[in-house]
């Protein structure tokens, strides 16, 4: 392991706005800032936004900069990539922007029923083979349930076309209330002040003259959820 990466690590321990629990916290067990983010961690009962599978942090914290009236945790299991946006967090003073280093299959041990108001999911693996791993497969539809508030809004900002139509027709089949779909948000002058937030992936994705897609559904609370008959052959790649 590199120097500067078990730097970042000894550094991360002494980051107040991120949160490392260990593996018998979060397994069948409720973490200890669970239910108590407004309280004990923000001290106010703003929105929380969570960005899932955030990196370095780079939606977080600027989400975070630009909507100073509400709350926003990026949530990744690397602990090096965390590192920047936590020592950003920090440099800065933000006062409503943490991080929790967790494996995101852990999520509902986390945060506690109606904790959450909005769910952010950028760049994520499209995980084509493996459909349990998909960060808008049913399965984690039901874990994010347990915490997002009711109608809570799902984001979801992809440069793959498998993941981006996969989701669109779950939502679709599912009778989930769609808010926007783009496939392209660049090409369409779809790209707002918020949108057009570049992680180091995306501006990666973009200068190989990739499609960046947008995707925004509300996730009810009740109802059965089913995963999607569709033709996904036709978008793997």
């Amino acid at each position: 392991m590199g120097k500067d990466k078990l730097k970042r690590f000894e550094e991360n321990k002494s980051f107040r706005c991120l949160y490392q629990p260990e593996f018998e916290e979060v397994f069948r067990a409720d973490y200890k800032i669970k239910g108590l983010w407004h309280k004990e961690h923000f001290a106010n009962q703003r929105d929380i936004v969570l960005e899932l599978g955030c990196g370095r942090g780079e939606y977080t914290i600027a989400l975070a900069r630009k909507y100073p009236h509400k709350s926003f945790i990026g949530v990744d299991i690397k602990g090096a990539r965390l590192w920047r946006g936590a020592k950003t967090a920090t440099d800065e003073q933000m006062d409503n922007a943490a991080f929790v280093r967790c494996r995101i299959e852990f999520i509902e041990s986390v945060f506690a029923r109606d904790e959450v108001s909005e769910i952010w999911i950028t760049f994520p693996d499209p995980q084509i083979k493996r459909d349990n791993k998909r960060l808008t497969s049913v399965g984690f539809l039901q874990r994010y349930r347990t915490f997002l508030k009711d109608g809570g809004v799902v984001h979801l900002k992809t440069d793959s076309p498998f993941l981006y139509n996969y989701t669109l027709e779950l939502v679709k089949q599912n009778n989930l209330e769609l808010l926007e779909a783009n496939e392209d948000i660049y090409g369409s002058g779809r790209a707002d002040e918020l949108l057009s937030v570049k992680t180091r992936y995306e501006s990666q994705f973009l200068s190989m003259g990739m499609k960046i897609t947008y995707l925004s559904f509300c996730l009810r609370r009740d109802g059965a959820l089913k995963e999607p008959v569709w033709d996904s052959e036709k978008f793997e790649r």
